[in-house]
């Protein structure tokens, strides 16, 4: 197993932010994606417009937005990016069948020109975007799974990451 030297720790071990003011400045992309899985009924109850809450997948997408555009607050050793572009998308089942497991993919892809990655901005858009669906549905779906966050791919700087299938 390789060993690798720990970015966020100095010598002594204390926790510090990576220099980056040494880094080339280039176009990155990141997109992540996450699942939320829920009853029939309350996709139905979505797509209707009928939550208790209100507008669900609208507000879920302001709410990743933002959430991509504070990572650098919420994460400590992230950097605070000037963020050019964070897309939010909702994917659906084609059709709502009260036997069949019922998911939502949700897809965030950041953008940037800069001199580090916005894995951490894709991911965080995600995650809040997710965390507001269960919000907005909690009183009326209590079987709710929010699964499998993660990086899909990365471009830009030096280590780019294929698309994962």
């Amino acid at each position: 197993m390789a060993t690798h030297k720990l970015t966020h720790l100095d010598d002594k071990g204390n926790a510090r932010m990576v220099d980056v003011s040494g880094k080339p400045v280039t176009s990155r992309v990141a997109v992540a994606e996450g699942f939320i899985s829920l009853q029939a009924a309350t996709l139905r109850a979505i797509v209707a417009g009928e939550t208790p809450k209100g507008e669900v997948l609208n507000t879920a997408r302001i709410a990743g937005i933002l959430a991509a555009k504070r990572t650098g607050d919420l994460i400590p050793m992230c950097h605070p990016l000037p963020i050019e572009q964070v897309e939010v998308l909702f994917e659906l089942p084609e059709q709502i069948e009260d036997d069949i497991e019922t998911v939502i993919r949700i897809q965030a892809t950041a953008k940037i020109v800069g001199k580090t990655g916005v894995e951490m901005e894709a991911l965080t858009a995600v995650a809040l975007a997710a965390l507001t669906v269960y919000d907005m549905c909690k009183a009326i779906d209590k079987t709710m799974v929010i699964d499998n966050i993660r990086l899909i791919s990365k471009t830009g700087g030096g280590s780019d990451r294929a698309r994962r299938k």
